[in-house]
């Protein structure tokens, strides 16, 4: 989450591109790539700002931002037992005002926008402190919010003081870069069915960051503050973004974003000013192995699937005219017509529209709706369907 804002670093470094021993990746597919091709798996060392500006416009895939939280603590924070509170206390999450703030927020948001290809979107994590003030930008700035994602976490630090509801969660925002963007991605079949066929919800269930997974230096002291969870990064890429995938993360920190990156064999570029941290997220990263590629094709969502007409049944001999279509449990029927339509008892119309009207209902699917009588029992005229776009593939 550390880069320092805009004008804070000496104005004559220049930003450096750091290896980071990434390999095993099919290149990136992207009409941009060659532009691309010095920053690819690479962290950009300096002022996050100043290294965005580096980057070719529409070019980026998705964006994943942890900005500071511009906390503004005051004094220390103990325990009952009297033990100081490790706090988000580094000179990159203090700011001067809101003021300034929000003019490093809207800094480095345009410099996202800008790279972001017309159908790419962006994760922003926040706490009360700031997600609403980014929010805020966003919008101003063009963006379209999509979902706000609450990141529940299952271990949250407690409130000694008691003076408030305990800080249980955070807050992300998913947008795309503006209104016009209808063809994001969003795996929501493969989400689905991973949450045993219900629709995936925008509250999430995820520990903090602790154990092994967390990164701690020599002293045994926690490497960065406010280290994200690998499962907090594993579902957001894998909700919104595919294998070969561009992803930009403006404040790398200790590189969750790189290392869940490269074991689902997307791409990443960093930015990053610490070096203590850049130290740390290169070792994480090369110490990383890509999972197979056929572990993590997507199938084509439905929506995108090509349209296929009731008549390829007829023109492929997977159903006749004259042939009797039933519903599952055999209540309604209709005759299939040479000309691809149906009659149900002399009412002609769609797969669609008699499945409806046979239903008394406004709307219906034909194509999960209509069974056809064959050897082993009814079948689904939607497996014919599959099987004639498998043959025109």
């Amino acid at each position: 989450m550390s880069v320092a804002r805009a004008g804070v670093i000496d104005p004559k470094a220049r930003i450096k591109v750091l290896r980071t021993g990434v390999s095993g990746l099919a290149p990136s597919t992207s009409p941009t790539s060659s532009a691309l091709r010095t920053f690819i798996d690479r962290i950009l060392t300096g002022d996050c700002i100043e290294a965005l500006r580096l980057l070719p416009d529409a070019s980026i895939d998705m964006v994943f931002a942890d900005p500071p939280y511009n906390l503004q603590l005051e004094g220390s924070l103990s325990r009952p037992d009297q033990s100081v509170v490790d706090a988000v206390d580094d000179d990159w999450d203090k700011f001067s005002s809101f003021a300034e703030y929000d003019a490093f927020t809207r800094g480095w948001l345009s410099e996202c926008r800008r790279v972001m290809k017309p159908n790419a979107t962006i994760w922003v994590i926040g706490s009360y402190h700031n997600i609403f003030r980014v929010g805020a930008a966003m919008q101003d700035m063009g963006f379209w919010v999509l979902n706000d994602v609450i990141w529940r976490k299952a271990n949250p630090m407690p409130n000694f003081r008691g003076r408030r509801f305990t800080n249980a969660h955070e807050t992300l925002i998913w947008a795309s870069r503006d209104a016009a963007a209808k063809k994001y991605t969003f795996h929501y079949e493969t989400l689905k069915a991973a949450n045993e066929d219900t629709q995936p919800r925008s509250d999430w269930y995820f520990p903090l960051c602790t154990g092994a997974e967390r990164l701690k230096g020599a002293d045994g002291a926690k490497a960065h503050p406010t280290q994200k969870p690998e499962a907090l990064l594993a579902r957001i890429l894998m909700s919104a973004s595919n294998p070969g995938d561009v992803i930009l993360d403006p404040f790398f920190g200790t590189g969750t974003t790189g290392a869940v990156a490269k074991r689902l064999n997307r791409h990443f570029i960093g930015c990053e000013r610490d070096e203590g941290y850049i130290a740390h997220a290169s070792a994480r990263i090369a110490a990383i192995d890509p999972l197979a590629e056929a572990l993590l094709s997507q199938p084509t969502p439905k929506r995108e699937e090509p349209r296929i007409p009731f008549t390829a049944m007829l023109d492929a001999g997977h159903i006749k005219a004259g042939d009797l279509l039933t519903d599952a449990k055999r209540r309604h029927s209709a005759r299939v017509r040479p000309d691809g339509t149906l009659d149900a008892k002399g009412i002609i119309g769609s797969i669609h529209k008699i499945g409806a009207l046979v239903q008394g209902l406004p709307a219906c699917n034909g194509w999960s709706f209509w069974h056809l009588d064959g050897p082993t029992g009814l079948v689904c005229i939607d497996e014919f369907r599959s099987e004639v776009r498998k043959a025109a593939a």
